[in-house]
Order: C-alpha cells, then sequence, then structure tokens
C-alpha cells in the first residue's frame, strides 16, 4: 500500500528564512566595512552632543526641568537613529538597485519585495538600535545618572529606525538619481531632526508648530527615549502608537515602490 504524498507546507506572506537569509548577507558584508560606518554613525552625534550640551550648557542650567545636559544627551538618540537608518535606507537602497543590482539578484533567489524590504529595514533597524544607544552612554559619563530605563531605549530605536529606514528605501525609489537626496535631507530630514524637542523644548514653538510636531516620528522617539531614562508615564504607550503606525505606513509605501521598481 503506498503511503499518501504530503502536501508542501503553505508558504506565507513573508518567510522569516527568507528574511533571516537576507539579514545574515547584510551581516557578513557588514564585516568587512562596520569600522567606517560605526564611526560615522557614532562620532557625528556625538559631536552634537558635545557642542550644545556643553556649550549651550554653559548658558542655560535647566530646560523643561532636566540639566541641558541630560536633556540634550537623552534627545540626541533620536538624531543618532535617524542618521544610521534614514541614510542607509536612502543611499545603500539606491546603489543596491540601481548600480551594484544586488537586488535583483536577491529576488531571482526565492525571495519576494515583502521579505527584502522587510529584511533591509530590519537590518539597518537593528543597527540604528545600536548606535542610537551611544550618545546617551556618552551622556552616562558626563553626569547623567542610569536607570534601567536605559534598557529600553535599544528598542526604541529599532522601531524608530525600522520606520526611517523603510522611509529611506521607498525614497530611493522615488528619485530619479543619487543627487536628489539632497533635496530630501534638506527639506525632511534636517526640519524633521531640529524640531523633535531635541535640543529645546517644543512648547517655545507657536501653536501650530506644536500641533505638526505630533506628526514628527522622531518627536515620539525623544519622548520615549526621555520616558525611559526619567521615568515611563501611561502616555508613551501614544508614542510608541505613533511609531508603529509610522514604521507600518512606511514599510508598505517602501514595499509597493519598489516592486514597481523591480518586477517587470
Amino acid at each position: 500500500m503506498s503511503t499518501p504524498a504530503r502536501s508542501a507546507p503553505a508558504l506565507r506572506r513573508i518567510e522569516p528564512s527568507a528574511v533571516g537569509a537576507v539579514v545574515f548577507r547584510e551581516l557578513t558584508l557588514y564585516r568587512r566595512y562596520w569600522r567606517s560606518t560605526t564611526f560615522s554613525s557614532i562620532v557625528e552625534p556625538t559631536i552634537y552632543l558635545l557642542a550644545f550640551g556643553f556649550g549651550f550648557g554653559s548658558l542655560v542650567a535647566q530646560v523643561a526641568g532636566y540639566d541641558y545636559v541630560d536633556f540634550v544627551g537623552t534627545g540626541i538618540v533620536a538624531t543618532a537613529v535617524l542618521f544610521s537608518s534614514a541614510f542607509p535606507g536612502m543611499f545603500g537602497s539606491f546603489v543596491k538597485r540601481t548600480f551594484q543590482k544586488t537586488y535583483d539578484a536577491v529576488l531571482a533567489a526565492p525571495v519576494d519585495t515583502e521579505e527584502l524590504v522587510t529584511a533591509e529595514a530590519l537590518w539597518i533597524a537593528l543597527r540604528s538600535g545600536v548606535y542610537g544607544a551611544v550618545p546617551m552612554l556618552v551622556a552616562v559619563g558626563f553626569g547623567l545618572q542610569p536607570s534601567w530605563g536605559m534598557l529600553l531605549v535599544p528598542p526604541i530605536g529599532v522601531l524608530t529606525g525600522f520606520g526611517f529606514a523603510a522611509f529611506g528605501i521607498w525614497v530611493s525609489g522615488i528619485v530619479p538619481s543619487i543627487d536628489s537626496f539632497g533635496y530630501v535631507i534638506s527639506a525632511v530630514l534636517t526640519p524633521l531632526f531640529l524640531v523633535a524637542g531635541t535640543f529645546f523644548p517644543i512648547n517655545g514653538l507657536p501653536g501650530w508648530a506644536q500641533s505638526a510636531s505630533l506628526l514628527n516620528p522622531l518627536f515620539h522617539c525623544v519622548e520615549l527615549v526621555r520616558g525611559a531614562v526619567f521615568g515611563l508615564e501611561l502616555a508613551d504607550l501614544g508614542h510608541v502608537l505613533a511609531l508603529v503606525v509610522f514604521a507600518a505606513m512606511m514599510w508598505l509605501l517602501a514595499v509597493r515602490r519598489l516592486r514597481s521598481r523591480l518586477v517587470l
């Protein structure tokens, strides 16, 4: 009596094995250039911290009830996450898709666009979570009191980084050339981190600007980081929800745009 053939397991929309394979590929390549990437992703936000923390800190003792160095040290985490997620998402994705044709090779394997975007954004986000915590650790060295809540800062950076990595991937599929990223950096990313409550509290801004800050993912990241370091409140769940919605929206846009670029 013959044994009935077993049916193949149904494939899910996003296969963890496919996502893991792409992430492992990125990790393997990262071992070759981690020094330069880590240097640029850590040093620039740290310079902002030292310049503003000790520059303005010598003029302003406290802001919003915090020592100014503590205020900037927790807020600059969002800037570090932004730099280490949006930029690789934009430039890295554009180079891989346009010049290196890496994405064409990946899609030739059993990997689809959803899995490719998820893996790319996840890999960038994991790095952002680590890089984002470095300025805070520097601030600890200059007087910021350690707390158990600081352990939540890397996950907050990963969530925020995933959204901005997906944003970068989406933008990389829109711009006609790599030079066009200058418009995005100047008109979108720079205003976002300047009015996120990183260097000064937003309650000093006009009413319309304070309302607009609720649409700024970096503002929610800053508020969550400060909540984690100084004490979380129930209202912080709203900041988590805002970052989840942002990440989901950017992922959907990135998948749709990259599919139109890669799948004929």
